[in-house]
């Protein structure tokens, strides 16, 4: 497989060389697929169908779209260096690589299903010569044919098309000639057929016409220059098609009646009179030439797809004397044959429409999300307006829905299919894409506004930063952290590790990446980061400090428990200096235990002293709306020395209970006689699946026996989480606003 692919890559390197150059690369097998079958075979149909200013209508809409994207393509292909690919290639390096592979294989199968659709065209004009002849056989010849051309390489295809451009030439003269000496149309120059069809299912007969630019984009890895072929020769391409259909659409309602150009799919032999035979080279040399184009493409595009490692390499494998992909190749003439059993040219072009539709829409998304991120690294030379890109896009989308609602819905499904498999198989791009560019650019909008709105207790929410110094051993308590966090906040694991810079920098980025796939694979939804400190304590307080940005920067920082005395009162004595910064604290002891599935219980001992009561609970409810602990029961406990202390504590808790809405129930102990209030709470709570306690402020000095204090009150608990609330809405973060109830 290494062989094949490093033969891929030489061939790549040949092709991209390059022999080809604007006119011949880019103009030619664009523009002569555009004046192909649809041109030939379907203007008068379009017209008969929608008269003279629906006709005029669909040109002008189909073109507009088709120059929109052709803006967009060249703006996006002189901001960078174009590889294989064409289109593909344009979204994947903007978009990323699963919709880039989410487009690019419908736009395989398009360039593919083209082939059968001018396969079909040169069918249907040789029965005007032989009316007997059967089109099925006649289309998959042709298809064998062309692909054997396109096995003798670009270049010797592409050659071909010098001639069959001159006598296109040739027959629009011969064409205008005959409708100079016809007047037979001019009567019924806005009417249509009695029977018409609908619209928008004539749109999507005619859109194919306007595709061909994707056939000089496909050809973007054998280019000398693509940033200067691509938007010569694409935009040059468009405005000549344009130009003939309008002159086309003109010339046929002028020259014929609505039912004779719907019946007669050859009509321009009829007006061309005597000269008609000047019109069958360029009639079959455009349909011939634009099925060459497609051939060219297709087999590139699935080239792209391969050596992004979307498909195997197998596929893009070489095939003895075939000029380029040769499986590739291979693999697009089988699809077309495939598709001759569709029965038609009117059959094939919808489908054609839906997935150019898709890929045209996602190009100028591309165009335009790159000028509205503001990137510094997008400085196209040829810049175009941003509602150009997105008016483009938009009309895009909404024609496919017009068209067909249901045809739009699969295909729309199946490209979604296609993103999530890419996705699924976690593939990585080697390059940047425009999705960071625009979530940089809306966050940095978000924050902005963020910065002058003030902030409020309601609008409070945890933006948790926890520190460690063995992730594996504090995977369990950043579970906690998790499962508070509830995706209302912003969880950040930050890994300290001590010591000099210079010792340690190096080892960084893989440590960041080991614990995001460490977090990841826990299934905790965090930020990793590593920091590398002098040491722990200090660490703690500068990293705290420096954490976030704008109105999301951390305000509570966790820690797990830590069994060495001197580290943990290290740990205390961080949380005094984070209160001074108005951060609340939280550590967690978590005691490995199998919950049951039904009747956790989680219990919050309220003291009243430290104003800590508002956020134990608010922690204990946010952990009972994870989905492993949403049956869970919050008992709220409170001891009371006196009989008033009680009733007091009562009402109070009865109050803020029913105001701040949460699902809790509470009971006031009195406290007997020769009982110490650690006993009380082993002896209640010995059971409960998590404790959530306060933590009162001490002296620095004092931190060594407060360790000692909080190992014995936390013996003969399971979970433990001891909570210091520091911020500045102490007491009013359950919403309670009742005049004269204090939280305390």
């Amino acid at each position: 497989m290494t062989s094949i692919i490093l033969r891929i890559r030489a061939a790549r390197s040949r092709d991209r060389s390059g022999r080809l150059g604007t006119f011949l690369g880019v103009f030619t097998p664009s523009v002569l697929t555009i004046l192909g079958v649809i041109l030939y075979l379907r203007t008068g149909w379009v017209v008969g169908n929608v008269g003279l200013a629906g006709a005029l209508a669909i040109v002008v809409l189909a073109n507009a779209i088709t120059l929109a994207t052709a803006l967009s393509v060249s703006s996006v292909a002189t901001n960078m260096e174009v590889g294989p690919g064409g289109a593909y290639y344009i979204i994947s390096r903007s978009l990323g690589v699963e919709i880039g592979a989410a487009i690019g294989l419908p736009l395989f199968l398009a360039q593919a299903f083209s082939i059968t659709l001018y396969a079909y065209g040169l069918a249907e004009s040789l029965q005007f010569v032989w009316p007997d002849l059967p089109q099925r056989p006649v289309a998959a010849l042709t298809v064998l044919l062309v692909a054997l051309l396109a096995a003798r390489g670009a270049g010797a295809a592409l050659k071909l098309q010098i001639p069959i451009m001159v006598a296109i030439g040739v027959s629009l003269v011969v064409l205008f000639a005959g409708v100079a000496g016809s007047t037979s149309g001019s009567a019924h120059l806005f009417e249509r057929i009695s029977v018409h069809a609908d619209f928008w299912v004539v749109f999507a007969v005619f859109f194919p016409a306007v595709t061909g630019i994707m056939a000089g984009i496909s050809l973007s890895g054998d280019l000398k220059n693509p940033a200067k072929s691509i938007p010569k020769g694409t935009i040059a391409a468009v405005l000549v098609g344009f130009v003939v259909y309008l002159a086309v659409t003109i010339g046929l309602s002028l020259s014929a009646t609505p039912t004779e150009l719907v019946a007669d799919p050859l009509i321009w032999f009829t007006i061309a009179g005597g000269l008609a035979f000047l019109i069958f080279p360029g009639l079959w040399g455009a349909i011939f030439s634009s099925a060459v184009g497609s051939v060219l493409g297709a087999p590139r595009t699935l080239e792209a797809l391969v050596h992004d490692r979307i498909l195997p390499a197998r596929v893009a494998a070489s095939i003895g004397r075939i000029e380029g992909p040769g499986v590739p190749l291979l693999i697009t003439t089988a699809i077309a044959l495939g598709a001759v059993a569709l029965g038609g040219l009117n059959a094939v072009a919808p489908i054609l429409t839906m997935f150019f539709l898709t890929t045209y829409g996602m190009v100028n998304l591309v165009a335009g999300i790159e000028r509205l991120s503001g990137d510094p690294s997008f400085r196209p030379t040829m810049k175009v307006h941003w509602i150009v890109s997105l008016g483009g896009a938009a009309a895009c989308f909404w024609a496919m829905f017009l068209i067909s609602p249901i045809a739009s819905l699969v295909a729309l499904l199946v490209e979604l299919g296609v993103y999530l498999m890419v996705r699924r198989r976690a593939l990585t791009a080697r390059w940047g894409d425009v999705r960071r560019s625009a979530l940089v650019s809306l966050v940095r909008s978000t924050v902005l506004q963020l910065r002058r709105l003030p902030e409020e207790p309601r609008n409070w929410r945890p933006n948790v930063l926890m520190f460690t110094t063995d992730p594996d051993r504090d995977l369990p308590t950043a579970r906690f952290a998790n499962w508070m966090v509830q995706d209302r906040g912003i969880l950040t694991v930050n890994y300290l590790i001590e010591g000099s810079i210079a010792d340690h920098v190096g080892a960084v980025h893989d440590l960041v990446d080991d614990l995001n796939r460490s977090l990841d694979k826990a299934g905790i939804t965090a930020f990793g980061e590593v920091e590398i400190v002098p040491d722990f304590g200090r660490g703690i307080v500068s990293v705290a400090q420096s954490n976030g940005i704008a109105g999301i920067a951390s305000n509570t920082v966790l820690f797990g428990w830590r069994e060495r005395r001197d580290e943990m009162a290290t740990v205390l004595r961080s949380i005094e200096e984070l209160s001074l910064l108005h951060k609340s604290s939280v550590i967690c002891r978590p005691v490995s235990q199998r919950l049951a599935p039904t009747g956790r219980t989680i219990d919050v001992w309220w003291g009243g002293l430290q104003q800590n009561g508002d956020l134990l609970v608010l922690f204990a409810h946010l952990l009972s709306l994870d989905a492993g602990w949403r049956d869970a029961t919050i008992n709220i406990k409170s001891i009371a020395t006196t009989e008033m202390m009680a009733q007091r504590t009562e009402r109070t808790l009865d109050e803020m209970i029913s105001a701040a809405r949460i699902g809790a129930r509470f009971e006031v102990i009195r406290k007997p006689e020769g009982q110490t209030i650690q006993e009380i709470i082993h002896s209640r709570s010995e059971h409960a699946d998590v404790v959530f306690l306060g933590l009162k402020a001490i002296e620095t000095d004092e931190a060594g026996e407060y360790v000692e204090r909080l190992l014995s009150l936390m013996s003969g608990l399971r979970t433990v989480l001891l909570v210091r609330n520091s911020g500045p809405f102490r007491g009013q973060l359950l919403g309670v606003e009742r005049p004269g109830t204090k939280l305390t």
